[in-house]
């Protein structure tokens, strides 16, 4: 922790400034501007109040709790790690009463108690702020910042840095090009399970002979004409326009027969989160072993 203490002072700043500011948005700026507009008892009004005091910031502050981990990978393989294999103090520790996965335990257990302990706290201050003012926030739920900041993957992926970064740069045992290759590594991961999000948990598909209409908030995967039946995109049937009975022809000409859509609905980001979750830790508990096997080859 001495070694460390920049790093640790800058964390704990982080954690206490973004909370902070989330809290005075929540308590101060988002009463202002509701009270800035006339209501009159209606909840609709929510859409007239400008909310860039309040709905513009919690998106910043979001997107930085949500992508920390980054950072986290950076400071793993350029410092925590990389630094000491690079100036040979780690084997200089070897050499005296410390094993080598003593040495990288006690590395790494301070840190990850430091790091998902402020994660943690950052997530559920996120969380508490959106739920607050739900008709001033700008994001809805499926986009990727506010998906990650408001559940425990933002804590998963932050662990995972740690574990990524570690790994890197026993391996590379070069502070700068750790760095790199770790925050690289973990946007990678980031990107390819962002991708495969949709497909974590099975979308409601419904199709009708009028247009479907999904329910507020849900998350929208496809929609298209169904075409004898069978779904496909493409088809303009939304420029058959005029009296009923001339829609009707121009959509008979066209073969539609309804619509589809496929979506999920607000209800399934709890499925969809925990199954991303557990993917995320599964990777860090294989780069952790990966770790310290891989110390234990170089102490040979």
């Amino acid at each position: 922790m001495r070694l460390h203490r920049t790093a640790l002072l800058l964390w704990a700043a982080a954690v206490a400034g973004l909370s902070g500011w989330l809290v005075w948005l929540t308590l101060v700026t988002a009463p202002a501007e509701r009270a800035a507009v006339d209501c009159g008892g209606e909840d609709f009004c929510d859409s007239t109040v400008p909310g860039f005091g309040f709905g513009t910031p919690v998106g910043w502050i979001g997107t930085l709790v949500a992508y920390a981990f980054l950072g986290v990978a950076a400071f793993a393989g350029g410092a925590l790690i990389g630094r000491e294999m690079e100036s040979g103090t780690a084997r200089l520790a070897w050499t005296q009463s410390v094993t080598p996965t003593r040495w990288l335990a006690a590395k790494l257990a301070v840190p990850a108690l430091v790091i998902a302990g402020g994660a943690t706290v950052l997530v559920l201050v996120f969380r508490w702020s959106w739920d607050a003012h739900p008709g001033l926030v700008f994001q809805e739920w499926s986009e990727a910042a506010a998906f990650l900041a408001r559940g425990p993957a933002t804590v998963a992926y932050a662990l995972c840095a740690l574990a990524v970064g570690t790994l890197t740069a026993l391996l590379l045992r070069r502070a700068l090009p750790a760095l790199g290759v770790s925050g690289a590594a973990m946007a990678l991961l980031n990107l390819a399970l962002a991708r495969l999000r949709p497909s974590l948990w099975p979308e409601v598909h419904r199709t009708s002979a009028t247009q479907v209409v999904p329910p507020e908030h849900a998350w929208v995967l496809a929609e298209g004409a169904l075409v004898h039946g069978r779904p496909r995109t493409g088809v303009p049937y939304w420029n058959c326009g005029g009296a009923p009975a001339a829609v009707r022809r121009c959509l008979d000409d066209l073969g539609v027969t309804g619509s589809y859509t496929s979506y999920h609905p607000q209800s399934h980001y709890w499925p969809l989160h925990l199954v991303e979750t557990v993917i995320v830790l599964t990777v860090a508990a294989l780069a952790t072993a990966a770790a310290f096997t891989v110390v234990r080859h170089r102490r040979r």
